[in-house]
């Protein structure tokens, strides 16, 4: 009689995946790996969820501001947090708080935005063109890299404002400038990786344009380390603009922001904490939740490029 194998040994009609922690399953695609992986980080999923409510509860701030976050009532003036009217209190002009923080929430936000596509035009394609090419397009870029990677960001980012002027624009023009470099890098190195594979030089040998190669072929090769670090500059660049309001460089009066209610709520912190705890805690839970979900996006996008490698 034929002897029955253990159920362990039975032939289930799926594939074992190569790595450890799948599941048995049948073959996905890169995609649904990743998506299966990252559904696995949990703190990254909730990290992800909360940077997609509060993008939504930005965009919906001017609606679901209780008052106008400009109205002043000075009867009502450093009002603590529960009082009538004033959910989360009111500042040393009697505004409503909750107001301002879903406006500045929007602000803040936006600020991140701006500095993280000022850091990926100036520093992506610079990256990708001179590693790609090569020779002297390369080391001139590597030279203007260095130039700026050798002053600290936030003090190169003071001068530029301090010679541009204050407001939202320039702060977060300077901040997008001395983070493009680091972005540049990371973009080098990966193109520098990919330029010697096998289908980059089927590509060439076809007689495909430089650029056509650069766009289909290698920019998608180095997308998955350039998102992980994205994310990493946009939680940067929210504790950038933070710091540069707080020494008023950033947002200018009464447009508020974060960091600029940090910056005026610090001179009534003995009466009034309320107006430093709100938007403190506000920046330190969204930049944790940039950490985290880079965090996420690397242990994710790191498996699958393992497994390619």
């Amino acid at each position: 009689m034929t002897a029955v194998p253990p159920p362990a040994e039975r032939w289930t009609g799926h594939v074992v995946a190569d790595d450890a922690d799948e599941d048995l399953g049948p073959p996905r695609s890169p995609r649904q790996r990743f998506w299966r992986r990252f559904r696995a980080q949990r703190p990254a999923v909730v990290a992800a969820v909360f940077l997609v409510l509060l993008t939504l509860v930005a965009v919906a701030a001017p609606l679901l501001a209780p008052a106008d976050p400009d109205d002043q009532n000075l009867r009502e003036v450093l009002a603590a947090p529960g009082s009538a009217g004033f959910p989360l209190g009111s500042d040393q002009f009697g505004r409503d708080v909750l107001s301002r923080m879903l406006v500045a929430g929007r602000i803040s936000l936006l600020a991140a935005a701006e500095a993280v596509g000022v850091a990926v035009v100036l520093g992506v394609p610079l990256g990708l063109v001179g590693a790609y090419l090569g020779g002297r397009v390369d080391r001139w870029v590597v030279r203007l890299s260095d130039a700026f990677m050798s002053f600290p960001p936030l003090i190169l980012a003071v001068a530029i404002v301090a010679a541009r002027g204050p407001g939202l624009t320039n702060a977060m023009f300077a901040v997008g400038l001395v983070t493009a470099p680091r972005l540049l890098r990371l973009v080098r190195s990966s193109v520098l990786a990919v330029r010697e594979e096998t289908f980059i030089e089927a590509a060439r040998s076809i007689g495909t344009p430089t650029g056509r190669i650069i766009r289909r072929h290698v920019l998608p090769n180095v997308l998955s380390p350039l998102l992980v670090q994205l994310s990493l500059v946009a939680a940067f660049a929210m504790l950038a603009e933070a710091t540069l309001s707080f020494l008023g460089l950033g947002v200018v009066p009464p447009q508020a922001s974060w960091g600029s209610m940090l910056q005026e709520g610090a001179r009534f912190v003995s009466l009034a904490p309320h107006l430093v705890i709100f938007p403190g805690v506000a920046i330190a839970v969204t930049v944790l939740a940039f950490n985290v979900l880079g965090d996420g996006l690397r242990d994710s996008l790191g498996r699958e490029i393992r497994r390619g490698s």
